[in-house]
């Protein structure tokens, strides 16, 4: 066979195989993304049941890891003194994480006048080595049976918090709960209206698809609670993972339990509102991923749970799956429209790309009505991200790439920048 025909064999199946992963990934969100939607139904219904239910709410511990927080602390901390749950049984520590700035003296203003708040200062020189080990220092100065975590700029509703507590007095088998998050700055710019379309998708394609499914969520680092003796059973955070949140998830479910996603309880952040600190956060995120990835990747066949272990490889190579997708996708825009390379596959390749655009478009449009953001702005903006907020994690996770495996630069936790807060954004 001449080296022209080979040639062009090789380039039909790679571009054949990058085909059927864009429609399989296409496929699959459009079968979560309906899933979520049934999940948000049915609780609906199941929060109704809660708000009726009188529960003996028991003592826990929330742990706000802050390091150089005086932006946002203060907004956080009025936050958690007014959630709708029994005073005697609320106990806010806020973890001095080796602060250079105002955060010690905002909190110890509170402090002093709300004895369920109280500050931990981490000793001089053991500050600042990331939110895992801030989190376990913070565990040792507690007893509660219950722990919950947020983020130093998390602002959650009042009763995002018994609205967790409840599904873990419900059903024994959940080891943690998450909620939803939303974006308090979304409107600040074009960046943090593209975060917030992402952030409401992922959460009803992933999180509550994948609970209805599967009965499988991941913990999203904040607006969360676990069960003190599960996170003892596992010797805390490991302070090696640089995203705590998907390293713990796995482990708890390898220990038998579940982890609920329950949208009612709802917490609003604070997302990047500059390229250079969402290109920092973002590939702060693959490189932890890649780690979790490293970490588990050949004890998944062992597991027990088929399912939840095909789930998990999928969780663990997403990025690396959306990757291809991206690079398929653009392969198929070129050669449909300008023909750059034959191939001798027959097949209408840009009513592919197109209806591929259209339908990820409809599940973003889908998945942001639970939130009654279907807007016509938002669809004009989603089709605006798809090529070019999409594209950049073309970028994000080469840049990880390079520098986990010819770098081999270590693996540091860099908290991500703050912004003045403004109400009403």
């Amino acid at each position: 066979m001449p080296n022209g025909s080979v040639l062009e064999l090789d380039l039909g199946i790679i571009f054949l195989l990058s085909v059927i992963i864009i429609w399989f990934m296409i496929f699959y969100q459009l079968i979560l993304t309906m899933a979520g939607f049934f999940h948000y139904r049915s609780s609906r219904k199941e929060k109704k049941t809660i708000d009726k239910n009188n529960y003996d709410f028991p003592f826990v511990t929330i742990l706000i890891p802050a390091h150089n927080e005086e932006k946002v602390i203060a907004y956080t901390v009025e936050a958690m003194l007014n959630l709708e749950y029994p005073k005697d049984k609320l106990d806010v520590l806020v973890i001095n994480d080796g602060s250079t700035d105002a955060t010690a003296e905002i909190v110890n203003k509170y402090a002093s006048n709300d004895s369920r708040l109280r500050i931990y200062n981490v000793p001089k020189g053991e500050g600042g080595k990331g939110k895992s080990r801030a989190l376990n220092i913070g565990l040792k100065q507690t007893k509660a049976d219950f722990v919950a975590v947020y983020d130093a700029d998390n602002t959650p509703d009042s009763s995002a918090l018994k609205y967790l507590m409840a599904q873990l007095l419900e059903d024994e088998t959940l080891g943690a709960v998450l909620g939803k998050f939303r974006t308090i700055n979304k409107n600040r710019n074009l960046l943090t209206r593209f975060i917030n379309i992402e952030t409401l998708g992922f959460q009803s394609m992933l999180q509550a698809g994948r609970w209805k499914m599967f009965k499988i969520a991941t913990l999203p680092g904040t607006n969360l609670i676990i069960r003190r003796s599960l996170i003892d059973k596992l010797n805390g955070w490991d302070e090696d993972a640089i995203t705590e949140d998907s390293e713990l998830s796995v482990r708890i479910y390898k220990e038998g339990y579940k982890i609920k996603f329950v949208p009612y309880s709802v917490t609003f952040e604070q997302e990047p509102e500059s390229w250079k600190v969402w290109i920092k956060q973002r590939t702060r995120w693959v490189q932890g991923n890649n780690y979790v990835g490293k970490k588990f990747l050949k004890e998944i066949p062992s597991f027990k749970n088929k399912f939840l272990a095909i789930e998990l490889l999928y969780m663990l190579s997403l990025y690396y799956v959306f990757l291809v997708a991206l690079i398929g996708s653009d392969a198929l825009f070129l050669l449909g429209v300008f023909n750059v390379v034959t191939i001798n596959l027959p097949g209408p390749y840009t009513l592919v790309w197109v209806v591929g655009v259209i339908l990820f478009i409809m599940e973003i449009l889908l998945a942001l009505s639970y939130d009654r953001e279907d807007k016509f702005s938002n669809l004009l903006l989603s089709l605006l991200m798809y090529i070019t907020y999409c594209q950049l994690w073309i970028f994000i996770v080469g840049r990880a790439i390079y520098l986990d495996v010819v770098k081999k630069e270590k693996r540091t936790w860099v908290k991500t920048e703050r912004f003045e807060v403004k109400r009403g954004n």
